[in-house]
């Protein structure tokens, strides 16, 4: 296990540069600090609980392994070594049910039995195994090194599948079981996250992430030459195709597909483009009302909007890199008085825009 390769590969992706100070971020009193300090102590106050978990507001107080996974992520990112401890504990505790190195993949505060399910979610997972080996280096723990290689092992021997059309691709399933067909496999690409599956990867030398990565930028710029991305989709013997029981739509789960290659380092990538030209018609229907939260992958048409500010950071991160990542962004300050799900892509585009987008800095 070669930790150092985890932190060389992240050492830009963390980096603060002290750039931030006349970028309208929430600074932190202490000018050394992070300049996403303030801004994660609102998200902790608002979604972390004292025992460690991460609430989702939206679905009546569950959480899930992806939120505690994103929360670890958020805490290594941002050097706190304390509330990632917590939140460890706790989803270690609560969701490492399986008999595998995977995590179950929800836990219900008000139910008779708190984790009904035992099947995993594979963004999830891999989000935990990215922030362990962060931590690893980051907080000197090799126990966090080991247990990311196990989960790592796991994601490749449980998650991943050969594309049915025979190419020798591979595609991230979103689960360990419930996602194979007859001849076809159902997919959902904003849980392939290049960056997370690439750096887990190179560390832990479980390479047919790596591969998963390069297949899953393969499968976006093909689906992006016809729209933007679907939430999910079918891969049969002749390629994506629609998943009868599955929407279509670029909703909730798509969304997190451009910020993902943006902050993988991939901003020419076609979905980015597709994504922003959406965006933009979208706006311009909507007369300044909302962010485009479900469009029409085909025609482009927006279904459905929010005005929380997280959606509008990714898209604002999303419109200034488009349009060459000079001019700045129209990030809105962030705040905890949204959901848990929104707020928490706005610190993740905030996070994309430090390390890769320094001309993309919000107004």
């Amino acid at each position: 296990m070669n930790r150092r390769k985890f932190m060389l590969a992240a050492t830009s992706l963390f980096a603060t540069a002290g750039r931030a100070g006349a970028s309208g971020l929430l600074l932190a009193s202490d000018p050394s600090a992070h300049p996403l300090d303030a801004a994660w102590s609102l998200w902790k106050t608002a979604f972390l609980s004292p025992e460690g978990r991460v609430i989702d507001t939206a679905q009546g107080g569950a959480s899930h392994s992806e939120s505690q996974a994103y929360g670890l992520t958020l805490a290594v990112a941002l050097g706190d070594a304390e509330s990632f401890s917590r939140i460890l504990a706790w989803t270690q505790i609560n969701l490492g049910l399986r008999q595998d190195s995977l995590l179950a993949w929800r836990w219900l505060p008000d139910a008779p039995v708190r984790v009904p399910d035992l099947n995993n979610a594979s963004d999830g997972d891999l989000f935990f195994a990215w922030a362990l080996g962060l931590a690893a280096e980051r907080f000197g723990d090799d126990s966090y090194a080991r247990r990311a290689t196990e989960i790592a092992q796991d994601l490749a021997r449980l998650c991943l599948a050969p594309w049915p059309d025979g190419s020798g691709r591979t595609a991230l399933l979103p689960a360990a079981d419930g996602y194979r067909r007859e001849g076809s496999l159902i997919v959902n690409l904003s849980y392939a996250m290049p960056l997370a599956l690439r750096q887990v990867a190179a560390a832990t030398g479980v390479d047919a992430l790596r591969r998963a990565a390069d297949d899953a930028e393969g499968a976006m710029a093909q689906l992006a030459a016809v729209g933007t991305m679907p939430d999910w989709f079918a891969l049969g013997p002749s390629g994506p195709e629609i998943a009868s029981e599955f929407s279509d739509r670029t909703g909730y789960e798509a969304l997190r597909v451009p910020l993902f290659l943006l902050w993988s380092g991939n901003p020419a990538h076609p979905a980015v483009r597709r994504h922003a030209a959406a965006l933009q018609a979208g706006r311009a229907a909507l007369s300044g009302s909302g962010i485009p939260t479900v469009i029409d992958r085909l025609s482009g048409v927006t279904l459905e909007s929010s005005s929380d500010p997280g959606y509008a950071a990714v898209a604002a991160l999303v419109d200034c890199v488009a349009a060459g990542g000079m001019d700045g962004a129209a990030i809105p300050p962030f705040t905890a008085g949204q959901p848990y799900y929104p707020a928490t892509l706005h610190l993740m585009a905030l996070l994309a825009e430090l390390e890769g987008y320094p001309g993309c800095l919000p107004l």
